[in-house]
């Protein structure tokens, strides 16, 4: 592989296109000025003006969400894997029916594997621009998002419109329901009852990974941070790996199946039989599977990055490993 097919595989933090209008609460004050961007795969966007940066199945889907302080994204659920991890900023997460069942406040590097069957959502807390990283299961739309009854009615009032289909329509520009489609209906009280409201105590030991006990962790061999066997024991259809300079090998070697590396802190050097490239903190490298690389960090200094790699499992519900 040369270097420029290699290139076509990478998405520089710098290059990321945004989409301002990829959610419901688009136009709902407090969450108009969020920034949704889908690096690998679908991604769960309900427009049509969101970019795909790479669009090769890898068995997950890579995001992000880009927010300035006090912007936060509002209460929804997926069907499978939510994993955030912090690149910049402060942000806190909580969730429940109205966001009120616990919460917790994440910094720079930290990870949230956030269980399924639980409504969630995020703010950006901190003094500027904020970003955070995000793995979602499965191939095509993630497992799609299903929205907290307050948030479709908030969104209607400001000209919003979610159609049964998934897809938004603008009011504000003139934009209605094709006829024969329904408006996505508001979840019932049956099936609102079965979303979990688990507490703080619940959530943090079993979901929540910091980054300096990672570093720490990964002092000798990767940290696996997400796994049957991982710091937050899940099987989510893909693992995650916490590397950082002392657990970074010299050695190639190569997955079965496409791999990605995201730099969380310092410059990383990739090497393979064919070429090298350089990735900094933001941006985002598919391995194709079979091909032989290593990564190590290019210069003196901190430096941490998360690999990950689909397993084959079903991208499905959190798994209790009971």
């Amino acid at each position: 592989m040369t270097p420029q097919d290699m290139e076509a595989r990478i998405v520089r933090y710098g290059d990321l296109k945004p989409c301002k209008t990829a959610f419901i609460d688009a136009h709902t004050p407090g969450s108009d000025q969020k920034e949704n961007f889908t690096i690998i795969g679908g991604g769960v966007s309900e427009s049509p003006d969101q970019h795909v940066h790479i669009s090769i199945p890898h068995g997950f889907n890579i995001g992000a969400a880009g927010q300035p302080p006090k912007c936060r994204n509002s209460l929804h659920d997926h069907r499978t894997a939510e994993a955030f991890f912090v690149l910049s900023g402060r942000w806190r997460f909580f969730w429940g029916r109205y966001g009120t069942a616990g919460e917790v406040t994440l910094e720079e590097g930290d990870i949230f594997n956030i269980p399924t069957g639980v409504f969630r959502g995020f703010e950006n807390i901190g003094t500027d621009y904020g970003m955070i990283m995000a793995i979602l299961g499965g191939d095509d739309a993630g497992g799609g998002v299903m929205w907290a009854p307050q948030v479709i009615e908030d969104a209607a009032d400001h000209g919003l419109v979610l159609a049964e289909t998934g897809k938004l329509y603008d009011t504000k520009k003139g934009e209605h329901l094709p006829e024969g489609v329904k408006p996505m209906p508001l979840m019932g009280e049956e099936e609102l009852a079965k979303r979990a409201e688990p507490t703080t105590a619940d959530v943090l030991p079993n979901h929540v990974a910091r980054y300096w006990d990672m570093v720490a962790l990964a002092d000798r061999t990767p940290c696996k941070v997400i796994g049957e066997a991982g710091l937050l024991r899940d099987k989510p259809g893909f693992e995650v790996d916490f590397i950082t300079r002392a657990s970074a090998a010299p050695d190639k070697h190569s997955h079965d199946k496409p791999s990605v590396l995201m730099p969380v802190k310092g410059h990383w050097r990739v090497e393979w039989d064919g070429g090298s490239a350089t990735l900094a903190p933001g941006d985002t490298m598919s391995v194709p599977e079979g091909l032989a690389h290593s990564a190590v960090p290019s210069m003196t200094g901190e430096a941490a990055m998360y690999h990950i790699v689909a397993t084959g499992d079903p991208a499905g519900l959190t798994w209790s490993g009971n």
